[in-house]
């Protein structure tokens, strides 16, 4: 394979348009209500699949109808589901998720969601791809540091190109220096800029980024949204504009923005050429309400870009 994605799998519901304001003692209205398959690994998966990578997952879920949802919603996307872990002692997560005009968002999360399995005894996810991505760094399963140092050895072990995205907490609390030992296992790593800002505790991107390069990460990208990105490492800095949309949901568009630049890296691409790449992905996945319903293909996001650089 291509790329394995390991973490988070879950179901988001998601309203769009609430009115605060009630219509009867226990009644509000919305302009929609949508359910969409979520969570950093299942996202990425299917963005990357769909880009052309030979693609599968390593995630937990429930005995349940929200985990059938993620299972057929991954096998109709091309991605290799035989590494899903299932049990009817642990719901599948379900989060609700606000969606407000301007495409941004806020949710709602349970205990469902700080499950942590264990996916470092799964020992072929770390010799039968050529990557890895850890989706995501400080949320479960990766929100232990003995999991998350044995996940990245094996990984390193076998050779694979390790990239980690990363999520603010929610249940346990993890610093950077919580992680000394583990961070320069890392390739990329692909915070957003509100996630940088937290755990480096820098207001501009470039000073966020020297903060994960002097724990030994090898590359940064902060994802900045509506403001494009900024990428840094030792030999080189990169800063990108954002490609122009209608945005109707912002939704998993770091996961997209995420896969994109994967799938050029292992492609062979420069980091220049898979960051506008990516820029596009991200972009083309807020013209649609849910994280997966947008992108499409490889050539839909070359065909943007070509209409964009016009």
């Amino acid at each position: 394979m291509d790329l394995i994605c390991v973490g988070t799998a879950l179901v988001d519901s998601i309203i769009k348009g609430f009115d605060p304001e009630p219509v009867s003692a226990s009644g509000y209205r919305a302009e929609s209500g949508a359910l969409s398959v979520g969570g950093e690994a299942v996202n990425e998966a299917m963005a990357a699949a769909k880009l052309g990578l030979s693609t599968g997952i390593l995630c937990s879920l429930g005995e349940d109808a929200a985990g059938d949802l993620i299972v057929t919603a991954l096998q109709r996307s091309g991605v290799d589901v035989s590494r899903i872990l299932r049990s009817a002692e642990h719901q599948t997560p379900v989060t609700t998720m606000f969606v407000h005009e301007d495409g941004t968002r806020q949710s709602i999360t349970n205990r469902a969601h700080r499950y942590n399995f264990h996916p470092e005894r799964f020992a072929d996810c770390f010799s039968d791809a050529r990557a890895v991505v850890l989706g995501s760094l400080f949320r479960a399963p990766f929100d232990d540091p003995e999991v998350i140092g044995s996940v990245l050895s094996a990984s390193k072990s076998a050779g694979q190109l390790v990239f980690a995205d990363t999520k603010l907490p929610n249940f346990r609390f993890l610093k950077l220096e919580d992680l000394r030992e583990s961070l320069p296992l890392i390739d990329y790593i692909t915070p957003n800029e509100d996630e940088a800002r937290y755990y480096s505790g820098k207001d501009r991107p470039e000073e966020m980024a020297d903060v994960f390069l002097g724990y030994g990460v090898r590359n940064v990208i902060i994802k900045l949204g509506s403001k494009g990105c900024f990428f840094k490492n030792r030999e080189e800095s990169i800063s990108l504009s954002p490609c122009t949309v209608d945005a109707v949901d912002a939704t998993g568009a770091g996961d997209n923005f995420a896969a994109g630049f994967i799938s050029e890296i292992l492609r062979g691409g420069t980091h220049a050429a898979a960051l506008r790449f990516a820029n596009a992905c991200g972009a083309i996945s807020t013209t649609a309400v849910g994280a997966a319903a947008a992108l499409r293909s490889r050539e839909q996001v070359l065909r943007f870009l070509d209409r964009h650089a016009e």
